[in-house]
């Protein structure tokens, strides 16, 4: 069945010399493959709207297995993005989280309108962080382990909490810290943050100012907690590690 579906292209692989698989993450269908046939080739009318980060407006024969891609045209190509290197890793690391956390064929237009607002911040913004962690506490919540940042896990209550607690996945507070002597001291605006991170749209944020120091300690947190939880290894952050921008 051909189907018009506007999406992102969140992978791309080659596929025998000429042609290539790429994966999308799609407003109508959610993530799905399919391959563009003769992509590879130099001159080929599909190899402009078949790079990374293309998001366009594909004709596409739906199968039930690997689909196939008879043409597309660019919607956004996100160029600037894949012309610096410090975008470009930032890119790659929240399309590969979005491939491996995302369901096949299961349609979710609010983490798709999240993704496509978080390129569209790494794209324009000096600031990239902190819309990148905002979007990865989204998919944790899609994937059901996203950790408790509106209460204490222990007790419920929702003031003086002072801690993250990875091994109990989320925040304690004063009283309750006593319960993981590995939890994370945490200042009061980031315990705040957290909850921003998670529950607000990123198109309702503006500019949010925050230290150096507090934003590692978020990432601190977002690391140690995926590598507990997320159950799956993401090459793309070796890359920002070798760059220093993923601690």
């Amino acid at each position: 069945m051909l189907e018009r579906v506007k999406g992102i292209i969140i992978k791309t692989q080659a596929y025998g010399e000429t042609h290539k698989i790429i994966t999308i993450f799609s407003q109508k269908l959610g993530k799905f493959s399919a391959i563009a046939r003769g992509a590879n080739k130099p001159k080929s009318k599909m190899a402009a709207v078949t790079q990374p980060y293309i998001y366009a407006d594909f004709l596409v024969y739906v199968r039930s297995g690997l689909s196939t891609i008879q043409q597309g045209e660019i919607i956004h190509s996100f160029r600037a993005i894949r012309e610096d290197i410090i975008k470009a890793s930032y890119a790659a690391y929240i399309m590969e989280l979005t491939n491996k956390l995302m369901e096949q064929k299961s349609p979710h237009l609010f983490l798709f309108n999240q993704l496509f607002e978080t390129m569209k911040r790494i794209e324009t913004s000096e600031e990239i962080e902190i819309p990148v962690m905002m979007y990865e506490l989204k998919l944790y919540q899609y994937s059901g382990f996203a950790p408790i940042v509106d209460r204490c896990v222990f007790c419920g209550r929702r003031d003086s909490l002072c801690s993250f607690s990875i091994r109990e996945g989320g925040l304690l507070c004063d009283e309750c810290v006593k319960h993981d002597q590995q939890a994370i001291s945490l200042p009061k605006n980031i315990v705040k943050l957290l909850h921003i991170f998670l529950k607000i749209k990123l198109q309702r944020i503006r500019n949010i100012s925050i230290q150096q120091s507090n934003k590692n300690l978020l990432r601190q947190i977002l690391n140690e907690y995926y590598d507990t939880y997320g159950g799956y290894f993401i090459k793309s952050r070796n890359v920002l590690r070798q760059l220093d921008l993923l601690q």
